[in-house]
């Protein structure tokens, strides 16, 4: 029910209501006196008889009746005795007698008393005051570490990560390696006045490993490894960042030696003098502290930084000259190779089938980044597990390959008859341009099963690596996009909205090959526009025009030709093999998914017949 956190802080709670009750009603609440009689008063009682005891405090009197009511009086004047005054009050010396009247004499101590009487209270609350702040500074509270640093220390007594569990990276893994050599025998390196990097970042594009490498290197080196996001410096205050990048290096070298991982360094570490603070920037006052506190660090503290960032471009020149992050490792996405040995280590301890070939998958996911061939073998698993399988095999691979690029399938939307015929000769279209023309990557798989945005997709991998691309491989990619269009207008001979995606594309890639590669025979080896970000706007990119309006004119009129020569070529295509075109297309519309081998036998038919099983009805399909 209800943890014992909860009951102590209740009781706590409890305590101090039932405490501070206690004070109110005791030094708060005006205390009952008694009532307060005129001297003349006094004086008719004590002659009556009626009053039993006087007590005199300098001018106060204290008065006891014999009923036992008491009253209080004042003297005129507090100097001579209480009986000269009852005389001048005509009282007679039997009755004064007969009445006990004691004199008190008021000491030091009670003044003092009542004085700390009355700063109780204060008192009091300043305990419980006290005694809440030793609570929040021992806990987690925000507000009263606001100054620390945050960061998740990770000791060795944990299980770590090794350079086993690290894949696809060998070149990072032997730049790292110096690393940890250095932290499990500095004396190595020391003794021969070597200095080990200071710090080392990590650079690559998301999901390549960065922090999975930095925990591998901790790993290895079993020390203590401090992780901290370059966001969590930031604070909307000035100095806060500042005050926390002391906290951190100061407990960092306590622990020595160790690692700082600082992740997407890029949030604190961009180019200074770019904000819109100026000197008086949070972001720019903690990057001139994590500065000096790593060009401050001695030889022999043996603290390594290391950090992560996608975007080394923007990163302050300061930060990465020698003596801070003065080595730069690039993990890039992985090769075929890098490939299949993430997914032999993602796949390890996960019952695969006897047919599955690692080898097949890695061919079939280039571009992948470790990040999504990890989620890849996650969703093959997941989709094994639904199908009640004991065992991942190659179909559940290859569906998840799909599903990964494309978004996972959207059959419960309806197409009609008419719709889905034009989402197959679109498709058709780009797979038989893409199949013909022989710079085209070869089509791995054609649907008109919804994915994701799409209605339908035409899956092209390359067969290997690749890291240069030709002129002649762009106009067949061009043509091949191009092919959905192409077919709508000869089956058609009208377009739909269908290829805007298509046309997009067309258009980044012919105007890339002219304003960047230098592709345009026209406008010769030069590129056209210098790009650059506005670091403070994030990710907004200004163009400047180093050109006049005539060039401009030049490169509109090339983008065009460019793209027209490519809807030529694959007119030629679509129209030479205009037989194969309507064989895939109905092919399509019946079985709603081709492979490569059923897509190279349709092609290579010269003649066919029509496929009779074509429904008018309305179906579950998603062009």
């Amino acid at each position: 029910m209800f943890s014992n956190k909860w009951v102590r802080s209740g009781l706590a709670i409890a305590v101090v209501l039932i405490a501070a009750a206690v004070v109110y009603f005791s030094f708060f609440q005006p205390p009952t006196l008694p009532p307060v009689i005129p001297i003349t008063k006094l004086g008719q009682d004590v002659q009556l008889g009626n009053v039993k005891r006087i007590s005199v405090n300098g001018a106060t009197l204290n008065v006891t009746y014999r009923d036992g009511v008491t009253a209080r009086s004042t003297k005129v004047s507090p100097e001579g005795s209480f009986e000269k005054t009852l005389n001048n009050l005509t009282v007679s010396p039997d009755r004064i007698a007969a009445v006990e009247i004691v004199y008190e004499h008021p000491t030091q101590f009670g003044d003092i008393l009542q004085i700390g009487m009355a700063f109780l209270p204060l008192l009091f609350i300043g305990a419980i005051l006290f005694f809440f702040l030793r609570r929040s500074q021992g806990g987690n509270n925000p507000a009263m570490s606001f100054s620390k640093s945050g960061a998740r220390v990770f000791t060795g007594d944990q299980p770590t990560i090794t350079f086993a569990d690290v894949a696809g990276v060998d070149e990072a893994k032997l730049e790292l390696q110096e690393v940890v050599e250095f932290l499990k025998e500095p004396d190595k390196f020391t003794g021969l006045g070597a200095r080990i990097p200071r710090g080392v970042l990590l650079v690559g594009p998301p999901g390549t490993g960065k922090t999975l490498m930095a925990r591998a290197v901790a790993g290895e080196a079993n020390v203590p490894f401090f992780s901290i996001s370059g966001s969590e410096f930031v604070e909307m205050f000035v100095g806060v960042g500042a005050s926390r990048v002391r906290d951190l290096f100061t407990t960092a070298k306590k622990q020595s030696p160790c690692i700082v991982f600082v992740d997407e360094i890029d949030a604190v570490g961009r180019h200074r003098g770019a904000g819109v603070g100026g000197s008086s920037d949070e972001r720019e006052q903690t990057l001139n502290q994590i500065l000096v506190e790593m060009d401050g660090f001695d030889t022999d503290t043996n603290v390594i930084i290391v950090a992560a960032t996608n975007r080394p471009d923007i990163l302050d020149p300061a930060l990465l000259r020698p003596g801070r992050f003065d080595r730069r490792v690039i993990l890039d996405r992985p090769d075929m190779n890098g490939r299949k040995q993430i997914l032999a280590v993602h796949t390890k301890g996960k019952p695969l089938a006897e047919n599955t070939d690692l080898g097949a998958v890695a061919k079939l996911t280039p571009g992948f980044s470790g990040a999504d061939i990890e989620n890849l073998v996650n969703e093959s698993a997941i989709l094994a597990a639904r199908r009640n399988q004991k065992t991942i095999t190659m179909l559940e691979l290859q569906q998840s390959i799909e599903k990964v690029i494309a978004g996972p399938e959207r059959k419960s939307r309806l197409i009609s008859a008419e719709e889905k015929r034009i989402i197959a000769y679109h498709e058709a279209g780009h797979a038989l341009v893409m199949q013909v023309l022989p710079n085209c990557d070869p089509v791995y798989k054609v649907s008109i099963i919804s994915r994701g945005m799409a209605l339908g997709y035409t899956m092209h991998l390359p067969e290997d690596d690749r890291y240069l691309q030709r002129k002649s491989k762009f106009m067949d990619d061009l043509a091949g996009v191009l092919g959905g269009r192409v077919a709508e207008e000869i089956v058609f001979g009208d377009i739909t909205t269908g290829a805007a995606n298509d046309i997009a594309s067309v258009t980044d890639l012919a105007r890339a090959m002219v304003t960047r590669y230098g592709m345009s025979d026209a406008l010769g080896q030069r590129t056209f526009g210098a790009r650059e970000e506005l670091v403070f706007l994030g990710r907004e990119i200004s163009e400047q025009r180093n050109y006049g309006e005539e060039v401009a004119k030049q490169i509109d009129a090339e983008v065009k030709r460019i793209i027209s020569a490519a809807h030529a070529k694959a007119n030629e295509v679509l129209s030479t093999y205009r037989a194969q075109l309507d064989a895939v297309a109905q092919r399509l519309m019946v079985a709603e998914s081709i492979d490569r081998d059923e897509l190279a036998r349709l092609v290579a038919r010269p003649q066919f017949a029509p496929i009779p099983e074509l429904v008018a009805a309305p179906v579950a399909s998603a062009g």
